[in-house]
């Protein structure tokens, strides 16, 4: 995109101008884009200094975190905006309430991805690179996720939605083993066939509206036009299709377990939350325009996610790796997560948006449990049980603030109090679907709301039981720093919005 007049501190359009810019309103995505250059360069002039380059990361994502509050306390009708042509055109840049929780829920998930993957803490850390690679691509892959939620030009769009995915099958290849290995090839491979779908619909979409960006005019005035609406629908099941292999929807989720089970816990932690917040956000930059394209989307839509969360829900049901569990998870709470958008109505997109977060804090907290546990260092006499479900037997009493946190989580995914924000999700869902009267495809919904209940509360009853029933296992005596500050993070951000679910939902109103 090139400006002839660039206009700074300034989120108004200028009449003068072809494009304005404010940096503000890009700091989101700046910040940990720089970052991300400034750790590489970091690590070439002092590779020692490990520790650094984690810290300007983290900094650089509490710094994004902060910058993202002014788009999250506008209203929908007055979104921050940044380069901005002259009207009609309008802006190509837009960051209101809904695209900055977006944009906050990849920035503080990849907080804790980073906490979690701090150097020294892993006595498995053998990742290869070095830290500053992990903390490069993890900043990357965050400032495309930032970057997708509030872009509305093609260009921009695909750009930042590659970003936020290639630096992840990097991730998953960093710990250097067979299973790393197969787990990024399979990313890869269904990374390339997602992008050909995305942009071949991305191309179908400029053919049908005439316009390289996703505009709500342009869209209702294609599908007005008989032969111009067939393009454009196509365009649409394209584009959905493509983003369903990033959202981890059936059938496009075959690489979900292959890929978390072959990473570490942290970089399967940054698949579930921060990818999954870039996927959805890309999707809603494209359905929001397309209100009213009637039967095909809708349809498309309500069969993937009902597929999806039935498949994911069954499968979860008989895993005994708790990694594969949440990877199981995944798919299903991803059909939960689009279920809102088969209505296709103007209250569509923030059920989507709130149940997402809901789903990733959740996922968080489980997964920085499920880390603390799995890199335990075994001690003489103990069974190493590695990602076994077993190895969570009695934990609620044996260590009551990783019991206590991971149960909680998984009572919120399986909705049920005390995890109010998880059943307040749900029903804020399944509104849009009832309200347009799709019963089936709501029927559906129930049905997997109670095998989800089942698929969480049987890791739940083992965190119930006696510590002395199981096989002996190292005590978990003390939690590394940075792992416990991802916990405090996670946990209280659970914890508020359970107790307050008008913390999280209400901002997406």
């Amino acid at each position: 995109m090139i400006a002839t007049t660039v206009a700074s501190a300034s989120v108004a359009p200028a009449a003068t101008s072809l494009v304005t810019f404010d940096w503000s309103v890009l700091a989101p995505v700046l910040v940990p884009a720089l970052a991300a250059v400034a750790v590489l360069v970091l690590d070439v002039l002092a590779p020692r200094l490990v520790r650094l380059h984690a810290t300007v990361g983290v900094l650089a994502l509490v710094a994004g975190i902060a910058l993202t509050v002014p788009g999250v306390l506008r209203t929908a009708d007055d979104p921050l905006r940044t380069l901005c042509l002259p009207a009609p055109d309008g802006c190509l840049f837009e960051a209101g309430p809904l695209a900055s929780a977006l944009q906050l829920g990849a920035l503080g998930s990849a907080l804790v991805v980073l906490l979690l993957s701090w150097p020294g803490t892993d006595p498995r850390d053998h990742l290869r690179g070095g830290p500053a690679v992990l903390v490069s691509l993890v900043l990357a892959a965050t400032a495309g996720a930032a970057g997708v939620a509030a872009a509305h030009d093609l260009g921009s769009w695909l750009v930042c939605l590659e970003l936020a995915t290639l630096p992840a099958i990097a991730l998953v290849a960093l710990r250097g083993d067979a299973p790393a290995g197969r787990g990024a090839l399979a990313l890869l491979t269904t990374s390339l066939v997602s992008f050909a779908m995305v942009a071949l619909g991305a191309a179908l979409w400029l053919v049908s509206t005439g316009e390289a960006v996703f505009s709500a005019a342009a869209a209702t005035e294609a599908l007005a036009d008989p032969q111009r609406r067939v393009v454009l629908l196509l365009a649409a099941l394209l584009l959905l299709a493509g983003l369903g292999f990033k959202l981890s929807l059936v059938p496009f989720h075959v690489w979900t377990p292959q890929a978390y089970a072959g990473a570490t816990e942290p970089v399967a932690a940054f698949l579930a939350a921060t990818s999954k917040v870039a996927a959805l956000a890309a999707l809603l930059v494209v359905v929001r325009p397309l209100v009213g394209a009637g039967a095909p989307v809708l349809f498309g839509i309500g069969m993937l996610a009902a597929v999806s969360m039935t498949l994911g829900n069954v499968l979860a049901l008989v895993q005994d790796d708790p990694v594969r569990l949440l990877a199981w998870s995944t798919v299903a709470q991803a059909g939960w997560v689009v279920l809102p958008l088969s209505a296709l109505n103007e209250q569509s997109a923030a059920a989507s948006g709130g149940y997402l977060l809901a789903y990733v804090i959740a996922t968080l907290v489980a997964f920085v449990v499920v880390h603390v546990v799995t890199s335990t260092p075994r001690l003489r006499g103990a069974t190493d049980l590695g990602r076994t479900l077993t190895a969570y037997t009695g934990l609620l009493r044996a260590h009551p603030l990783l019991g206590g946190a991971l149960g909680l989580a998984l009572l919120s995914l399986a909705g049920l109090p005390p995890g109010v924000v998880g059943l307040i999700a749900k029903v804020v869902a399944l509104r849009p679907v009832v309200g347009a009267g799709q019963w089936a495809l709501a029927l559906v919904a129930v049905l997997n709301a109670v095998i989800g209940v089942a698929v969480y509360l049987r890791w739940f009853a083992v965190l119930l039981r006696d510590p002395d029933e199981g096989p002996a296992r190292p005590v978990i005596r003390s939690i590394p720093r940075p792992a416990l500050a991802a916990l405090v993070l996670s946990g209280a951000a659970l914890v508020a919005t359970s107790v307050m679910p008008q913390l999280l939902l209400g901002l997406l109103d």
